[in-house]
């Protein structure tokens, strides 16, 4: 009976919709990165404008500079005459200023004005760059609300300095006419480049990450169906490398879901003959009761050891379905006799007075080991048939058949071999051997004694490992360590 508590209708429920991959929200990778790509163009074309409007200030008050300086250039010969006036609004009008004023050394010449010269507002010295207070005083001209007076000073091809006194408002008109143009070629821009590396990008990774996504869904939708198995598109980059190692695992998962499968459909098939043979050994155990006391010899011989393996099968069947559902009970261990266990074991496996199979007991008299009897037993009954399997393959009368069970006391433990002169384990079963259901080299084998063998002596603290030997055959060697005291220190034999 399964003593194991059992979910609750709305744990398994809970359960079920925990696994149920959540739907999708919010944008795509295709959206998010158009997103990305017009925000990181429109950040560049940001950075672009910010310098070259300052540029283009700088680069117009130089051209009103240099038109003034040719004419300062003519007007300049005049130094004793006055300019006439209708002379200097003409200039003044072709350059757009309202005052033009040279400089040779601390000296200043007024070159032509207005009758009623405006108030200053800024002073621009051309002779020094900052680019900084440049690109501010870009913007502030860019945003000022009113109207401002610019004295602007520059060095002249004729003489020291050039002064020219202007309104900004003409500079204001064409830094906006430029920042439209601007504004329009950064959108254009951004739309075509924006467009190319999304194009690209959504070639070169979102599809294929899309692929893998889809994929991934639909295969946990029906992980059994070998067409749902990815197809590596031989890619060399990391993407082929995703789909390389995301095929392989759902061939894995594949295989394992068979395995686990198999694993079912075995429990199944042994909780049913566990009821039955359970009853039929129990009934066997009665008849062996009444032949104890039956008074021939040989019966009085041999009926102890046939009570004794009916009760090793009747608790054999009450822990059957432990393996693959749980763990294995821990060992009670106790001191044995390993000699006269050998001898009860070859004696399970008919050994003793067998017609083919020669069998060597060959442990010291004596020695003992601290280990739980029945799980002790069932190691060596299970490495034992293996053996006898191993040797009974072959009917040639010629070939030498031997069976020796040996044991050694080591550092903390105890070293038992299970020798046989066998045709040998191949290479290709070694690397499964201990794996349920895979380490069987014998056609119709079910592979579970290695297994089991395996898992009684991890519980022991010990292992269970193929060694080396250098004759025929396959030699397994288990080992058992002594318990530790409290302190952690090997309990001394």
């Amino acid at each position: 009976m399964d003593d194991r508590p059992r979910n609750t209708e709305a744990e398994i429920a809970r359960d079920a919709a925990a696994r149920i991959p959540r739907a999708r929200r919010g944008p795509g990778l295709s959206w998010k990165l158009l997103i990305l790509t017009l925000l990181f163009v429109s950040v560049s074309a940001v950075l672009i404008y910010v310098p070259s409007i300052a540029n283009f200030r700088l680069t117009w008050l130089s051209d009103r500079l240099a038109m003034a300086d040719t004419a300062s250039v003519v007007l300049a010969a005049a130094d004793t005459v006055d300019v006439p006036r209708d002379i200097q609004d003409q200039l003044l009008a072709a350059v757009g200023a309202t005052a033009i004023a040279i400089r040779t050394g601390s000296v200043s010449r007024l070159i032509a004005a207005v009758e009623m010269p405006p108030e200053i507002d800024r002073t621009v010295d051309l002779r020094m760059m900052e680019p900084v207070a440049d690109i501010v005083a870009a913007f502030e001209t860019l945003l000022a609300p009113d109207e401002r007076m610019l004295r602007v000073i520059g060095d002249s091809r004729n003489s020291g300095a050039v002064e020219l006194v202007i309104t900004d408002t003409p500079l204001r008109d064409a830094m906006l006419s430029y920042s439209v143009r601007v504004l329009w070629l950064a959108v254009l821009i951004s739309v075509i480049l924006s467009g190319l590396l999304f194009l690209s990008v959504d070639r070169m990774f979102v599809r294929p990450m899309r692929r893998l996504s889809q994929n991934m869904v639909a295969f946990s939708d029906a992980p059994d169906d070998s067409t749902r198995v990815i197809t590596p598109s031989g890619r060399g980059d990391e993407i082929g490398v995703a789909e390389d190692h995301l095929a392989s695992m759902q061939r894995d998962l594949q295989t394992t879901l068979r395995e686990q499968r198999h694993l079912a459909d075995l429990g199944l098939a042994v909780s049913k003959i566990n009821h039955d043979l359970r009853n039929m050994l129990a009934s066997a155990q009665l008849f062996s009761d009444r032949l104890g006391g039956v008074s021939d010899p040989t019966v009085q011989r041999f009926a102890p050891k046939l009570i004794a393996a009916l009760d090793r099968a009747i608790s054999y069947c009450q822990t059957t379905l432990a393996y693959g559902r749980a763990r294995e009970a821990p060992p009670s261990r106790r001191l044995i006799a390993l000699d006269r266990l050998v001898d009860d074991v070859a004696d399970g496996l008919g050994l003793v007075g067998h017609q083919t199979i020669a069998f060597d007991n060959a442990v010291a008299q004596g020695m003992e080991i601290d280990a739980d009897p029945d799980q002790l037993f069932r190691i060596l009954v299970n490495l034992g048939r293996n053996a006898i399997q191993a040797l009974e393959s072959d009917s040639s009368p010629a070939l030498v058949r031997r069976l020796t069970i040996s044991g050694e006391r080591r550092d903390g433990c105890i070293a038992i071999r299970v020798d046989d002169t066998g045709p040998g384990i191949p290479q290709a079963a070694r690397a499964h051997l201990f794996q349920a259901f895979q380490g069987t080299v014998r056609p119709g084998g079910t592979g579970l004694g290695l297994a089991i063998a395996a898992e009684l002596a991890r519980a022991h603290g010990g292992s269970v490992a193929l060694a080396e030997k250098a004759g025929p055959g396959a030699c397994f060697e288990i080992i058992i360590p002594h318990r530790r005291e409290s302190n952690g220190r090997p309990r001394a034999a």
